[in-house]
C-alpha cells in the first residue's frame, strides 16, 4: 500500500464531504451553512494542493489544477463571507447566496478530483 496515496486520497475525499457538508441546505439562509465547515473546507483542499505539488504526471496535474479551482473559490467564498459581515448591510441572501454558489463551483472541482482519483487507482496494475 502506497501511503503517500492514502493520505492524499483522504484529503481529496475529506475535502469534498466538508464541501458537501457546507454547501447543502437553502442557498439564502446562512443558519444552515456553518462558517467554521466553510473555514475547515478551505484548510483541507489548501492540503490536498500541496499534497500534489511535485507530482510529475499527468494525472497528477489535473489533480493539481482541480484542487487548486477549489481552493481559489472556496477562499472567495471566505472572502465574500467575511466581506460581508464586516460590511455595513452585514450577511444578505445574497451575499449568501454568492457564498453557497462558490461553495458549489468547488464542490464541482472536488468531484472531478474524486473521479480522477478513481479512474487512476482503477487504472493502476500492480507491477
Amino acid at each position: 500500500m502506497n501511503l503517500e496515496k492514502v493520505v492524499f486520497g483522504f484529503f481529496v475525499v475529506l475535502a469534498a464531504t466538508l464541501n458537501f457538508g457546507f454547501f447543502l441546505g437553502d442557498l439564502t439562509d446562512a443558519r444552515v451553512h456553518n462558517v467554521y465547515e466553510l473555514y475547515a473546507a478551505v484548510i483541507v483542499n489548501i492540503i490536498a494542493v500541496v499534497l500534489k505539488f511535485g507530482d510529475r504526471t499527468q494525472i497528477g496535474a489535473l489533480h493539481l489544477a482541480t484542487s487548486l479551482v477549489a481552493a481559489i473559490q472556496l477562499i472567495a467564498a471566505t472572502v465574500v463571507w467575511i466581506w460581508a459581515e464586516e460590511g455595513s448591510t452585514g450577511l444578505t441572501p445574497e451575499h449568501m447566496s454568492s457564498v453557497v454558489s462558490l461553495s458549489g463551483g468547488a464542490l464541482l472541482a472536488n468531484i472531478v478530483s474524486i473521479m480522477l482519483l478513481v479512474t487512476e487507482t482503477a487504472a493502476y496494475q500492480r507491477r
